[in-house]
């Protein structure tokens, strides 16, 4: 395993984090394709094994079991790891169940911090942006966490590129603590993090770390144009099925497919060294449901890919609806 530094934290991370979105098993509504406790710390061993020291998580993941599952297969641990979880999203059907407000924050830091059985939070991340609550209130709210001791570090997660420049200003003028990381959608599928945020954060020094990097699994290889989609995720998870499978998805997916060819690889490693190849991505945030899969992906880190392969990876790409902003 390759480590970096994540922008301006000083934390010594992996190149590869490990997301924790399929950690559950609940059955709960949006994650019915979660898995329990004893796959997830199959991964999470094996993960450890291969010099993965970054865990990535959210209290809406499962409704708190995926932090609940994290926290009990670090137990003991805790110390040897970087831990990012996120707040915003709902989490209840209650009105005070979401968003960025003094109170929710302060409620689901708090349910976070029991969950993952530990102190601190190495990075907080807003999930989205919130409409509703004045960025100065919740980035005043999170900088109180930052000296209390409970939080080292703050990110954000898709927002408008607007909207992360409006919060790094607001606290460069109100000495506020300030958004350090970007956690965005961002893939061979979906590129439009390119056109502006990408930029920004190359500017405000603003570490990237691509979620989704595989496109749910769309960018594994295992779909095929015109093929009976029978997966049990493909089945389970509507976003994977609503976002992608678009004639001009399947044409960047056969390009993938061509390069891994020739290379001997499989389609998932080459599109995770794709987004590694990119000076500007610090980690991806990759979320395998089974250790053979996190052994594939591990093998991307020493991947390299010439100008030519990349382009032709590239080349096929047309633009998208925006997504994952709201």
């Amino acid at each position: 395993m390759n480590y970096t530094t994540l922008g301006t934290t000083g934390l010594k991370v992996s190149r590869l984090a490990l997301g924790c979105s399929s950690f559950g098993g609940t059955g709960a509504e949006g994650y019915e394709w979660s898995f329990g406790y004893d796959r997830a710390k199959q991964i999470i061993d094996r993960a450890i094994d291969l010099g993965i020291n970054y865990f990535d998580t959210a209290d809406v993941y499962s409704y708190g079991k995926s932090e609940e599952i994290l926290g009990r297969a670090l137990d003991g641990r805790r110390k040897e790891f970087v831990i990012s979880t996120k707040v915003g999203l709902p989490t209840g059907k209650r009105p005070e169940d979401r968003g960025l407000g003094k109170k929710h924050i302060a409620t689901s830091l708090g349910a976070s911090l029991r969950h993952l059985k530990t102190d601190w939070i190495d990075l907080y991340q807003i999930h989205r942006w919130d409409y509703e609550t004045p960025p100065q209130e919740f980035l005043e709210t999170l900088t109180g966490t930052i000296k209390d001791g409970k939080v080292h570090h703050l990110g954000a997660s898709s927002t408008w590129a607007w909207q992360l420049e409006k919060a790094l200003c607001i606290s460069e003028s109100k000495g506020l603590a300030r958004f350090e990381t970007m956690q965005d959608h961002y893939n061979l599928v979906y590129r439009e993090e390119e056109r502006e945020m990408i930029p920004l954060c190359r500017e405000e020094d603003v570490a990237i770390l691509p979620w989704s990097p595989l496109a749910r699994g769309f960018l594994s290889g295992r779909y095929k144009r015109n093929g009976s989609q029978d997966s049990h995720r493909y089945k389970k998870d509507t976003l994977l099925r609503e976002r992608f499978f678009k004639p001009e998805d399947f044409d960047v997916l056969e390009a993938l497919e061509g390069v891994a060819s020739e290379l001997g690889a499989k389609p998932s490693q080459v599109a995770l060294a794709w987004l590694l190849g990119k000076k500007d991505v610090a980690v991806p945030v990759v979320g395998p449901t089974s250790v053979e899969q996190l052994d594939e992906l591990v093998e991307s880190v020493d991947i390299r890919l010439s100008r030519e392969r990349v382009k032709r990876l590239e080349e096929r790409y047309v633009p998208h609806a925006v997504l994952e902003h709201s």
